[in-house]
């Protein structure tokens, strides 16, 4: 039975711990918000910018442009984009990312020639020390993220594609659903997917005149759009990390508080039980006089 020192010293340190995650249940909500709403204002423009691409991609040919083209097969390989939080916790938010890029790995690459870009210090580290050829990293861009950010990732996925060390680029991250939900998501980013036109599904497709010409369009539209989902997947990334850490410190403060609870009984026992042997020993002593 542990002494009434060490059940106070645990006490204390579990209520140490109850500050800490309620403090950083705080802070995780308030960043929520703000990373929510960047996410929201920046999921429309993305979704109206694919849905005119491909548009415009439906009538022109596979060859209009590079990022458009599939490459022929055995040409490079796949380069998969992981995209995690650079702390953890977070939950499953970190493992749940890993897991679905190791599954993309075992089944779309056989012998795990696939190479890698990591964006959070989590990732980095697990895919790091397991030997896989990462081909860039970025590490911290979430405290102060901007455009910019996501315009380097897409520009160094883009340079890799078109010029043949990737056959295919893919993205793996966290799609932010709401505070409770998030989602796994593994989508093509590169040859960029020609999805089913919304003319095709109405009526006959109409042609267009282009001013300027198609492959100018494209090539002031396309690395614009590779760069613009890049971007919106790190914010949908941000905002459910925030979320998986307010959930998460939230059940640790819940936790924290039953602990307690717990301990503080169990101590009052303890000492009640103290208190009763010396009474008895006094008593013993009494009457043995």
């Amino acid at each position: 039975m542990p002494s009434l020192i060490d059940l106070r010293r645990r006490i204390r340190a579990v209520k140490s711990t109850q500050q800490i995650t309620k403090a950083m249940k705080m802070i995780a909500a308030s960043r929520l918000k703000r990373a929510q709403d960047r996410v929201i204002s920046a999921r429309p423009f993305a979704q109206r910018m694919l849905k005119v691409l491909n548009g415009l991609v439906a009538r022109v040919e596979q060859d209009a442009h590079p990022l458009l083209r599939i490459p022929p097969q055995g040409s490079g390989r796949p380069l998969l984009i992981v995209i995690t939080a650079d702390r953890g916790l977070c939950g499953s938010f970190n493992s749940n990312v890993i897991k679905a890029a190791g599954q993309f790995i075992l089944n779309e690459t056989p012998g795990r020639d696939v190479a890698l870009g990591l964006i959070g210090r989590k990732g980095r580290d697990f895919f790091r020390r397991r030997g896989f050829d990462v081909r860039y990293e970025a590490v911290g861009i979430f405290q102060k993220m901007t455009f910019g950010d996501a315009a380097d990732i897409a520009d160094a996925a883009i340079e890799d594609f078109t010029s043949g060390k990737a056959s295919s680029v893919y993205l793996v991250y966290n799609e932010f659903k709401s505070v409770m939900s998030q989602r796994i998501v593994v989508e093509r980013l590169l040859p960029i997917p020609r999805l089913e036109s919304d003319a095709a599904v109405a009526g006959p497709a109409v042609d267009y005149l282009y001013e300027p010409t198609p492959e100018q369009i494209f090539r002031d539209l396309l690395p614009r759009h590779v760069q613009v989902q890049v971007y919106r997947a790190l914010l949908e990334s941000n905002a459910a990390f925030f979320a998986a850490q307010m959930t998460a410190m939230d059940a640790a403060t819940r936790n924290s508080a039953d602990m307690l609870e717990n301990l503080t009984l169990y101590m009052n026992k303890v000492r009640q039980a103290a208190i009763t042997r010396e009474i008895i020993e006094v008593v013993s002593g009494a009457a043995a006089t």
